[in-house]
């Protein structure tokens, strides 16, 4: 028997476009990435799957998690020369409803439902806080923030430009570091720092302030060397780490977090290991007259490959119900 499907979600970055199906029982079905470079449109992205999984049949309802904020329905991306709007997909598809969504807010929503093998614990174990807000941040080509409400009554995602916040030194070093970055563009924003770029112009500042001549071309080189051994570049992945633990102990106390912290994006994955030795979760608690009240916050990696189709499939589960 073949299955019924209920609507079509999307996962849209400045690199890949992820789509899926959601089956009647709300499992992704029939994932498939597209360069998104290939396209002309998201259209275009969207009326290839149709065809390729569905062919002439259509799905009443699509929730679509994209990388940029959402405004009235429509988004612009920063890295492709696609406008998107929620009426031109209702319009070309015949959709029923269609939703577009912030990539973290649908990470947001993903959250409640990540355990096991799609988590990995960053410090203690511990039991969050019932019904206490969640929190989402990754770093990337950007720095993405969201927050998750929650209640008896349901929860509700809480897009955000937290990125862009400023960024706090915590130390002489990084004094130093805000220092370099403010003589580049001025003001300092947290995502200047942490994301692909912001980590390898941190390898070349780190590189002057020990006058050494920096010798790696890009952020990709910084990982590989790290784990040759190459005493700069490590120092440099921990100085991330660090720098990102203190940021999230810093939105942890803004969201008042106590559902926990979830540490997501393209980049930490890839430095699983550093961020569970322990400078992360230092970083984290290190508040002051608050660090008991974060040191009771747990904190997990995301392995899960697709978190934002996850929540985008619960979106479009609330949407049926409305």
């Amino acid at each position: 028997m073949k299955p019924q499907y209920t609507g079509l979600v999307g996962d849209i970055g400045g690199t890949n476009a992820r789509l899926a199906l959601i089956d009647g029982e709300g499992r992704v079905r029939n994932l498939h990435i597209y360069p998104a470079a290939n396209y002309a449109s998201l259209g275009d992205v969207i009326a290839d799957y149709l065809e390729r999984t569905l062919g002439r049949k259509r799905v009443p309802r699509a929730v679509i998690a994209v990388a940029g904020p959402v405004l009235d329905g429509e988004m612009e991306f920063t890295n492709l020369d696609w406008q998107v709007s929620e009426g031109d997909i209702l319009a070309q598809f015949e959709f029923e409803a269609v939703r577009l969504i912030n990539d973290f807010a649908a990470q947001a929503l993903a959250c409640p439902l990540l355990n096991g093998e799609a988590l990995r614990p960053l410090g203690p174990a511990l039991r969050s806080a019932p019904n206490e807000p969640m929190l989402v941040l990754g770093a990337g080509t950007g720095f993405g923030v969201a927050g998750l409400a929650r209640s008896e009554r349901g929860d509700v995602e809480v897009s955000t430009e937290g990125g862009h916040a400023a960024f706090a030194p915590s130390d002489d070093v990084e004094v130093e570091i805000w220092s370099k970055f403010r003589e580049r563009y001025g003001r300092v924003s947290v995502e200047r720092i942490l994301s692909g770029r912001g980590l390898f112009e941190l390898y070349g500042i780190l590189a002057g302030l020990r006058q050494q001549a920096p010798s790696l071309q890009n952020e990709k080189e910084v990982h590989e060397a790290a784990a040759k051994g190459d005493a700069l570049a490590a120092d440099t992945l921990d100085r991330f780490c660090a720098i990102l633990g203190s940021v999230s102990g810093d939105l942890a106390l803004s969201f008042g977090a106590r559902g926990g912290v979830f540490v997501s994006g393209g980049i930490a994955p890839r430095m699983a290991d550093r961020l569970a030795a322990g400078g992360f979760r230092a970083r984290f608690e290190d508040k002051g007259r608050l660090s008991p009240y974060v040191s009771q916050i747990p904190t997990s990696l995301v392995t899960h490959p697709y978190p934002a189709l996850i929540g985008a499939a619960r979106e479009l589960g609330m949407m049926e119900r409305l």
